[in-house]
Order: structure tokens, then sequence, then C-alpha cells
């Protein structure tokens, strides 16, 4: 699947789908799938079964995954931005288009 272009804790707006428009953290990155969870996107209800967690079980909602090319880095300034990469000191680091200033 190769490398990508977010990480945990970056700052993420959805750009394509149902939750179009909507931002928030990245909580889970999902490297194999190609896919995040973003905190409070695409919340969905999942039935759970009573276990020692929760021995009422229940209707519980949680984030499902959302596909990486649905998603948009944000910059300091709250605008969606591309990543680049480039080497500063010796160190790799990824820096937003847009703004060219280091993430």
């Amino acid at each position: 699947m190769g490398k990508l272009k977010v990480k945990t804790g970056d700052t993420v707006r959805v750009i394509a789908g149902d939750h179009k428009g909507s931002e928030g953290k990245i909580v889970k990155v999902l490297l194999d799938k190609n896919k995040v969870i973003v905190e409070g996107v695409n919340m969905v209800k999942k039935h759970m079964k009573p276990s020692a967690q929760s021995p009422q079980g229940g209707i519980v909602e949680k984030e499902a995954s959302i596909q990486i090319s649905n998603l948009s880095l944000l910059t300091s300034k709250g605008e969606t931005t591309r990543v680049g990469y480039k080497v500063e000191d010796g160190k790799k680091v990824r820096f937003a288009k847009k703004s060219n200033e280091v993430i």
C-alpha cells in the first residue's frame, strides 16, 4: 500500500462523501486498508452483545473508517493543503504545499 501523508493527531477535513465539510483529528491510521478513523466523523451505530466491558450491551455509536483519498490535511490557519516532503537540517520533514510551512 505504501506510505501515507497523514499521521495520527493531524487535523483533517473531509472533502468528499456523506460527511463532506466536517473536520476532526485522526485517531487511528489503518495502513493496510488505506483508511483512517477521524474523531467525531462517520459515526455508525453498532449493536453490542453483552460482555465484561459492557454488561448491558445495546447500541453504541462509534467512528467508522474513512478512505484517505476523501481527506485533506489542514494548515494552522485552517486551510486545506496537499503535503510535500523536504530535507531540513538533515531531517526529512512534511510541509504544506499551500503555505510552505513545516507541519
